[in-house]
């Protein structure tokens, strides 16, 4: 490993560690080029993060104009989901192979194309091949454009401020599409909130063409086939697994035995990456402990983040009876604290104290709200019941997520930078997968374990119910969040990460 000062490297060349799109430009011009770059990337970043949720408020609308039974409703969101967590890593490797800006732009294209035929579906199956191309060019398109993003900002006060945006974004993206999948779908049709896509990926893709140069790696080592195949069906199976125990119980084969499977093959999958020679995912990635943290902690914040999104909406929806824009409203003090906490955290506090105190504060303050929202009731005002947990909330995760998206990226070799990028997304959309499954399921068996105990309560009793069901999954949230701040607290080393913003210096591997 050598070091070598930003400030150091000459004008007219690119400096170690800077990528081939930034080379060749006065200092300033690089400087101002580096940030219209973190534009485009957070444009193609917030069209995949907003997909996650911004079809979730429009799915009873398309049901009713398509005809499809609850029973094939969860495929809107589940297709989507097994495409993008079972080819994440596929899609980053691609990026490290062939070239980041290649596979960014055919991600950014192809996104584009599959909310297009999604959005014009005039039936069940069209639209849910839509999704499971939206979320195969998903893979493609994150890994790239994370790796991006850590390949261009290798400065380290730079890298602080572009991580704390990217970081917010990441974290805000949720709230965000339930407030734009609610005024879509009010307002225009359940259609723009796939449509709504293609304005997002005219500018990323516009914007990607002028502004990222063409960077083929000079070393192209063959695609690791066998690994490719293990860690795909892998993943595939624990995702399936996760979303079938929402329709299935704990004990039906199609639960445990696609995760069961699933574990065995990224098993298999971790042994065979120690012994080939080019490996998909690189063990050196994982084995230092900070990245190896960081990836633990975005798996479960992933997963608690789930409580606050999904069950705070149902609750909104159902219980106070507020209409899709008004939920979407509700959430963004959350998103303006996570924003803030987020920028607060990458500039200032993490380059001083590094990650160890920081991210496990932060998920305290993450269980902190979580329990504070068990004490809603049926009569709960928003401003002095729910906006303050939510701040707190939103306050907690944006100490942790861009903190932890910025180590576990930092000091990766460029030419892991895409695979590296790629398990960032994987270890969130996993986490999510089983956020869902664990959560849903809990809060249903208290649903109906209380409508068993207290029967003929009418529509009262059945209100009554639901809010004992969402008081469980925040009650869960908040252990999934205790768990993530003793990880950070026991595998995070303390100090200053190498290459921290006091150091002004980039580490290069």
């Amino acid at each position: 490993m050598s070091t070598h000062s930003a400030a150091d490297a000459p004008v007219d060349a690119s400096p170690p560690g800077v990528p081939v799109e930034l080379g060749k430009q006065p200092r300033h011009e690089r400087a101002n080029h580096r940030w219209w770059v973190l534009a485009v990337i957070a444009t193609a970043q917030l069209m995949v993060v907003l997909d996650a949720t911004v079809v979730n408020i429009a799915l009873p609308s398309a049901q009713k104009a398509l005809g499809f039974s609850d029973g094939n409703r969860q495929w809107i969101v589940t297709a989507y989901s097994l495409a993008f967590g079972s080819l994440l890593l596929v899609g980053g490797r691609l990026a490290d192979l062939i070239g980041r800006r290649i596979v960014f732009l055919i991600g950014v294209v192809g996104f584009a194309g599959a909310s297009a035929l999604a959005g014009a579906a005039q039936n069940f199956e069209v639209l849910v091949s839509g999704r499971a191309l939206q979320g195969l060019f998903g893979a493609m398109l994150a890994p790239a454009a994370l790796s991006l993003l850590n390949t261009t900002f290798t400065d380290a006060k730079e890298r602080a401020k572009a991580f704390g945006i990217y970081g917010a974004i990441a974290g805000a993206g949720g709230g965000v599409g339930l407030l734009l999948g609610g005024a879509l779908t009010e307002h225009l049709s359940w259609r723009w909130t796939l449509y709504v896509n293609l304005v997002f990926a005219v500018i990323a893709f516009i914007g990607g063409l002028m502004l990222l140069r063409k960077g083929a790696p000079a070393d192209r080592p063959r695609l690791d086939l066998p690994g490719t195949l293990l860690v795909t069906v892998g993943l595939f199976c624990v995702v399936y697994g996760f979303s079938n125990a929402e329709t299935h119980h704990w004990g039906s084969p199609m639960t445990w035995g696609f995760l069961a499977g699933g574990v065995v093959l990224l098993a298999v999958f971790s042994w065979f990456q120690t012994r080939t020679r080019h490996p998909l995912l690189p063990m050196r990635v994982l084995t230092d402990r900070n990245r190896g943290a960081s990836f633990a902690v975005l798996g479960i914040s992933g997963a608690g983040m789930f409580g606050v999104f999904l069950f705070l909406t149902y609750y909104l929806q159902l219980l106070l009876q507020y209409n899709p824009v008004k939920t979407g409203l509700a959430f963004l003090p959350m998103i303006g604290a996570l924003m803030v906490a987020a920028q607060i955290a990458t500039n200032s506090l993490l380059p001083k104290m590094g990650p160890r105190p920081i991210v496990p504060v932060g998920m305290a303050l993450a269980v902190g709200g979580m329990v504070w929202l068990t004490a809603l009731n049926l009569h709960s005002a928003y401003a002095a019941n729910v906006l303050p947990p939510l701040l707190v909330t939103g306050v907690g995760l944006g100490l942790v997520m861009p903190c932890a998206m910025s180590v576990a990226t930092s000091g990766v070799s460029e030419q892991d930078a895409g695979v590296a990028s790629a398990l960032v997304n994987t270890m969130q959309q996993v986490g999510g997968s089983i956020g869902t499954a664990l959560l849903n399921t809990l809060a249903a068996t208290k649903e109906h374990s209380y409508l068993k105990a207290h029967p003929g309560g009418g529509v009262a009793g059945e209100a009554l119910a639901k809010l004992h069901s969402y008081a469980t999954a925040y009650w869960w949230s908040a252990a999934l969040f205790a768990v993530g701040a003793i990880v950070a607290a026991l595998l995070y080393r303390s100090g200053r990460i190498e290459g921290s913003p006091g150091e002004a210096q980039a580490v290069h591997m």
